[in-house]
């Protein structure tokens, strides 16, 4: 919905309801809780469990309104009060109910007086609001917190992530201007499926099977793309195709990938360093380790700087199956793109990181936010032959195996991969079944 249409119609959300309490209110009821309930107190009702401590204080509040220090409200009203003070006292304060609504994304504060939110991948004015600096950052430390965290003139900038997957990242004055800006990017509790983002639109039913078949051949795969496009929803799709029978290792920055599934996945996170600077494990340093690990699979959740010779080296020495994703405008500038995370590492010549690159990964997939907030699949490309590829520059290195045409609004498919006809070989799919698929590609 857009902003004009929210002002015209403020009731089509729960989330943007008119309110009918007052801040007066609101910081009326805080006062009275606090010399009502001690902080140490609530600290110690949350030790016991979130929940029992919001129904604990609910009843300290229903006492406070009933005990006639504070004005007449209704029935509606005072449920509302009693829900904004949990949120504030407990939770974080006016984006809890973002945090619940699993239509939202994406939550974006840019000072106290500007949030913003994503839903269906349209970027919202909410008119959800902070009192000050002050509770902002104070819902702020209640998040970093708890994950050891802290955000202060020393470390002004920080990357966390939420018990429930969800991905933090804080930064204050005086490198925001604008005030404390926190942004945070949502994850569903279960992945999507293939076959769910197909129900989506975000590719085909030929598409599905293409990387169905690719998962399980285990065919290198790095998905491509920009901020907030998709990557990591679709390399979740692809993970949960990985057979149970497989040891996989996953490497991240920050925990995202999820396995609701799989019997057995060894999970590494990267760490920052400390106060002091010291103490920090890079995306390398887990890439080189996973090696020793015995993985049948290295998924890594962002490829994005000198970990891409490690993992590139790990992909052409038998770990064949490995997942990644990077920022790349196309399959063409994947080339371009991992030849300078090679060169942050190890100053090779441009040919041979091409060449490590092209002998590495086997299909490249697109994923684009398109305008309105569609997400979708715009091209998945095979690498191709050295030799077209060595005379041809490196846009060449991967041919397009279909691609999303933006003017018929459909896809156009080119050859298929030479691999699938081997399919058979491997128990993977029958003759029949590929022939198939290769004819409702050919009618596409």
């Amino acid at each position: 919905m857009k902003l004009a249409d929210y002002i015209q119609n403020p009731s089509e959300t729960p989330l943007e309801s008119e309110r009918s309490v007052s801040e007066e209110d609101r910081a009326r009821l805080r006062e009275l809780l606090y010399e009502t309930v001690s902080s140490a107190r609530i600290a110690q009702m949350l030790s016991k469990g979130r929940e029992s401590a919001r129904r604990e204080l609910a009843a300290s509040i229903e006492q406070i309104m009933s005990a006639g220090h504070f004005g007449p409200v209704t029935q509606k009203e005072r449920a509302r009060l009693i829900e904004d003070t949990l949120d504030l006292v407990l939770g974080l304060g006016p984006i809890e109910k973002m945090l619940k609504d699993a239509s939202i994304t994406e939550i974006m504060v840019n000072g106290p007086a500007s949030v913003f939110y994503e839903r269906d991948g349209v970027i919202n004015a909410s008119s959800e609001r902070f009192d000050s600096e002050e509770q902002l950052r104070l819902v702020i430390d209640r998040i970093v917190s708890p994950l050891g965290r802290r955000v202060d003139e020393q470390s002004p900038i920080v990357n966390a992530r939420l018990p429930e997957g969800h991905r933090v990242n804080v930064v204050i004055p005086p490198l925001a201007l604008s005030g404390t800006t926190l942004t945070i990017r949502k994850f569903r509790d279960v992945a999507y499926t293939l076959d769910e983002l197909v129900t989506m639109g975000t590719l085909s039913k030929e598409m599905e099977q293409l990387l169905s078949w690719a998962v399980v051949a285990k065919k290198n795969i790095a998905v491509s793309g920009g901020t907030g496009g998709g990557k990591t929803t679709l390399l979740n799709a692809l993970s949960r195709l990985i057979p149970y029978s497989e040891r996989i290792v996953t490497i991240e920055d920050s925990a995202e990938l999820r396995f609701d599934e799989h019997p057995h996945v060894v999970r590494l996170e990267a760490r920052m360093a400390n106060a002091e600077g010291r103490g920090a494990v890079t995306i390398r340093d887990l890439v080189t380790n996973a090696l020793r690990m015995r993985p049948d699979r290295i998924i890594v959740g962002e490829c994005r700087g000198a970990e891409a010779l490690d993992m590139l080296q790990a992909m052409n020495t038998g770990h064949d199956g490995s997942l990644t994703t990077l920022h790349a405008n196309s399959p063409a500038e994947v080339v371009p793109r991992l030849v300078m995370m090679v060169r942050y590492g190890m100053d090779l010549p441009t040919e041979i990181i091409e060449a490590q690159v092209v002998s590495a990964l086997d299909l490249v997939v697109q994923q684009d936010r398109l305008s309105g907030g569609k997400r979708r699949i715009t091209q998945i490309a095979m690498r191709g032959a050295p030799s077209v590829a060595a005379s041809s520059g490196s846009g060449r290195f991967f041919t397009p195996v279909v691609t999303w045409d933006r003017r018929s609004q459909r896809y156009i498919w080119s050859d298929p991969p030479e691999w699938i006809h081997d399919l058979s070989y491997m128990n993977i799919a029958s003759n029949e079944e590929v022939s198939s698929w290769v004819q409702s590609v050919q009618h596409c």
